[in-house]
């Protein structure tokens, strides 16, 4: 369905861009700043970790349900739907800070984001044809990745200096992006008539659904190692840098080398293929690791220099094997199940973030922070012989 021209002058592309930022918003602003209500509200710190604990668990389990949904009401509904779910209860939490509501939005708003995630990446694939795929998820990256280099830092700052009730306003952008996405929905019917949903769900027994589950396995297994590694940077850096200014330079490095990453290797690997950058930035990626645990063990305080290299080359990493491992999962499996593909990928991605933040907190709290990065690293180094594995294409 691609011509030549810009990737983002390409048909669906600019609503995709518009609705994403739109949903991306929502997520990034209330990321930091729903634990932060419910702290006001009286919860310890157990309770706000459960906050976007839940919101992640809603996201996985909805992820695994949005392709039959596809197949069963068509991508209009589906986008609507998703995008309210995700915009509408963030201006509910202006009522209450319990735990109990500020628990029952966030299950809610996962069911909407899943949606928004899995739609948002399987979009890429029906829009743009395979020789210009990992440039069009690059740009569908950057359109992810804008909003969290944004907003996850101001988030709480709006909150304590402006008022909780102007991030709770922002929370609301989704609504604002349904217009885009029901014009994503009319170029997908036009563009991709073997979208429709009767068509996409007939049989075909050349492909099964259990093969593919299969042949997703890998892609998602090497973006969970590196986005455990990730996540755990990006959950645990504001504990172990003593130093409030070092550790959101830190972070904003992660954020904006990841963007840049994940925006341009797909243009590379186009040209070039992924797999000769796919295995590189798998070991790079404990590198990255072990020169943090190392910035962080010393007891008199973090060794800055070292911490944001280590954070530029883990941004590198991080943002570049997304793109990558995504745009294998997609050629990995033919065209009617890249629903499927991108569900399997968004489950990867938040069952690492998720991993990341629970197993690296449990090993440093037995240990130390400096241990469970180290571990981390080791993890992801150990999906090397993934890496180099090839696969066949099915795009």
């Amino acid at each position: 369905m691609s011509a030549g021209g810009p990737i983002w002058r390409q048909p669906g592309m600019a609503p995709l861009v518009v609705m994403t930022c739109a949903g991306f918003s929502s997520y990034a602003v209330l990321l930091t700043v729903a634990p932060l209500w419910v702290v006001e509200g009286g919860a310890g710190t157990a309770g706000s970790g459960l906050v976007n604990g839940v919101l992640l668990l809603f996201t996985v389990l909805t992820q695994l349900l949005v392709p039959r949904a596809l197949r069963s009401f068509g991508w209009g509904p589906v986008l609507a739907v998703g995008l309210t779910l995700l915009g509408l209860p963030g201006l509910l939490l202006s009522i209450s800070n319990e735990l109990g509501v500020v628990l029952g939005v966030s299950a809610v708003r996962g069911i909407g984001f899943g949606v928004l995630t899995v739609t948002g990446s399987a979009a890429v694939a029906a829009l743009v044809g395979a020789e210009r795929r990992g440039e069009a998820i690059g740009a569908y990256g950057l359109a992810v990745a804008a909003p969290n280099l944004l907003l996850l830092p101001a988030g709480p700052w709006v909150a304590e200096n402006v008022g909780f009730g102007v991030a709770f306003t922002v929370s609301a952008l989704p609504l604002l992006g349904i217009p885009a996405a029901l014009r994503l929905a009319a170029a997908l019917r036009l563009g991709a008539p073997d979208l429709h949903p009767a068509v996409a769900g007939a049989g075909d027994p050349g492909d099964p659904e259990s093969a593919a589950y299969r042949r997703l396995l890998r892609p998602m297994l090497l973006l969970l190692a590196v986005t455990l590694a990730g996540g755990a940077v990006i959950t645990f850096t504001p504990q172990v840098v003593d130093s409030p200014s070092v550790a959101a330079g830190g972070l904003f490095l992660m954020g904006l080398t990841a963007a840049l990453s994940r925006w341009r290797v797909g243009v590379l690997a186009d040209r070039h293929g992924p797999q000769r950058f796919l295995v590189p930035l798998v070991p790079l990626t404990g590198v990255g690791m072990a020169l943090v645990a190392w910035s962080v063990a010393s007891p008199d305080g973090v060794r800055v220099g070292p911490f944001l290299a280590a954070m530029l080359l883990i941004g590198l990493c991080y943002g570049g094997l997304q793109n990558l491992t995504l745009l294998i999962a997609f050629a990995a499996v033919s065209r009617r199940h890249h629903n499927l593909a991108s569900a399997v990928w968004n489950v990867g991605f938040d069952a690492g973030t998720a991993l990341g933040s629970v197993a690296v907190g449990v090993i440093a709290e037995l240990r130390s922070f400096a241990t469970a990065f180290a571990v981390a690293g080791a993890a992801a180094v150990a999906t090397l012989p993934l890496a180099l594995q090839r696969q066949a294409d099915r795009r």
